[in-house]
């Protein structure tokens, strides 16, 4: 369950609360909630503050109103309980289908997991200057714009330059990827990346860091293709890493799109990477240890891993080899 069909159940529990009579008419139901990982003090997989931001309009203490919400939250599919802590915040955690349906998700739509419609309806424009840096911080920008449903029109220059930011940028000697990495990477207000370290082939350099993840998590497929074994998530896999960065990334991609920001993406993709490395020794039998449900599921989790990585990275407009 991500955070956006979480949302959309508080919202659910809102309109129930309403129709039932709990919260006193009219209380109006905004179109989004905000869903988030838990703030120290809280628990559970995520946290909305929705009680609180409805107090006032429902004429509710914020504590009362998540009272009323919470069993209409917990009666969800998915949803294993709900527990109010602070001044009315709700924390939700999952059950263990619903991670089951993470992972499921993520192979069904592939690539485009993450992708929505959260900026339908919306037209931007995007304007640019004509330098290195300014070009490909706008087609990134479009690319997860469009990944969220919106409609965008280039204005850019259509002659590109340097700029002294990016004078440093030699794009044919970097190749493409190293290069958008660089100027990618830092928030658009930092300089660049220094060049001099993208090239580099070890856990120094956090583009071969991720792009080494995607090309293992593909390498375990197809050693456990050599053993007849197929991914399946088949039963829950202790990973707590791995999933939380797996399910915060449609989070990442919308927040990404609506502030205009691709180092956000990078940021998850390396985060997302350090977490499988930790975690892909775990994946394939060892010795005479036989194939299991336990090994199917690491791997079908190994598969979601790789497919995330190389559908960030695709936002970023960089390749994602399956060796490396």
């Amino acid at each position: 369950m991500t955070p956006a069909d979480l949302s959309l159940t508080v919202l659910h529990a809102v309109r129930r609360a309403v129709g039932e009579g709990a919260l006193r008419a009219p209380t109006r139901v905004p179109e989004r909630v905000t869903v988030e990982r838990p703030r120290p003090g809280g628990c559970g997989d995520w946290a909305t503050n929705a009680a609180l931001k409805l107090a006032r309009e429902a004429g509710m203490a914020p504590l009362r109103l998540a009272e009323v919400l919470r069993p209409r939250i917990a009666e969800a599919d998915g949803i294993e309980r709900v527990e109010i802590t602070g001044p009315g915040f709700l924390n939700i955690t999952l059950a263990d289908r619903g991670r089951h349906a993470l992972v499921r998700e993520i192979l069904d739509k592939g690539e485009r997991y993450g992708h929505g419609d959260s900026l339908a309806g919306h037209t931007f424009r995007l304007t640019h200057r004509g330098d290195v840096r300014a070009t490909v911080m706008a087609d990134a920008v479009r690319r997860l714009l469009v990944a969220q449903g919106a409609d965008v029109h280039d204005a850019g220059a259509t002659t590109v330059t340097l700029s002294p930011l990016s004078a440093a940028y030699d794009v044919h000697a970097l190749g493409p990827d190293a290069a958008r990495w660089g100027l990618l990477r830092p928030a658009a207000h930092d300089r660049p990346l220094p060049p001099e370290g993208l090239l580099v082939q070890s856990e120094a350099n956090p583009l071969f860091t991720v792009r080494y993840a995607h090309a293992r998590a593909r390498a375990l497929l197809r050693n456990g293709a050599q053993l007849d074994m197929s991914p399946a998530y088949e039963e829950d896999v202790d990973a707590p890493r791995l999933l939380t960065a797996l399910g915060d990334h449609p989070a990442v991609l919308e927040a990404a799109a609506r502030h205009r920001a691709p180092d956000r993406v990078a940021r998850h993709l390396e985060a997302t990477a350090d977490a499988f490395l930790g975690f892909q020794h775990t994946v394939l039998p060892l010795g005479d240890e036989k194939p299991s449900a336990a090994h199917r599921s690491r791997l079908a989790l190994a598969e979601a891993a790789g497919t995330v990585l190389a559908g960030g990275l695709a936002l970023l407009g960089i390749s994602a080899p399956d060796y490396l």
